[in-house]
């Protein structure tokens, strides 16, 4: 049975993006999508940079907002972010699992370039790590 999972940040341009495209990558079958309780504009430009670097394109990703996924049923809506788990939209389609994998935010990182991309960089494998993770014990078992 193919999955149907949704990934709820704040601003929907960097965490839940990444996990986004990591889940697609590790099992393109899966239904994945991504939103914020309160979207950006555009992806992060740093997102998209350290993704790519790891073979993951974002470029063509843009945040979307929460609600457009209402009355979607979901098999999982996973919060990556304190805000978005505490203002969690209800959902009125039928879910299966809300759970919560929570990571810093890479754009309140300040300083140098290289200090910003390392930040970026660090979350991306955090991202990686607990979302495949998630993938193993949740979605292959």
């Amino acid at each position: 049975m193919k999955k149907k999972i949704l990934i709820l940040c704040t601003g929907n341009s960097c965490r839940s993006q990444m996990a986004e495209g990591f889940l697609k990558s590790f099992n393109p079958e899966l239904e994945v999508f991504s939103a914020g309780t309160n979207p950006s504009f555009q992806v992060h430009p740093k997102a998209i940079q350290v993704m790519s670097e790891v073979g993951i394109d974002l470029s063509k990703n843009y945040p979307k907002h929460s609600d457009q996924f209402i009355n979607e049923e979901l098999d999982f809506v996973i919060t990556v972010c304190d805000n978005a788990k505490e203002t969690c939209p209800v959902f009125l389609g039928r879910i299966g699992r809300k759970l919560h994998i929570g990571f810093e935010d890479p754009a309140d990182a300040a300083g140098t370039e290289e200090y910003i991309l390392a930040v970026f960089r660090k979350i991306r494998d955090e991202i990686k790590r607990d979302f495949f993770e998630f993938y193993k014990t949740e979605i292959e078992h």
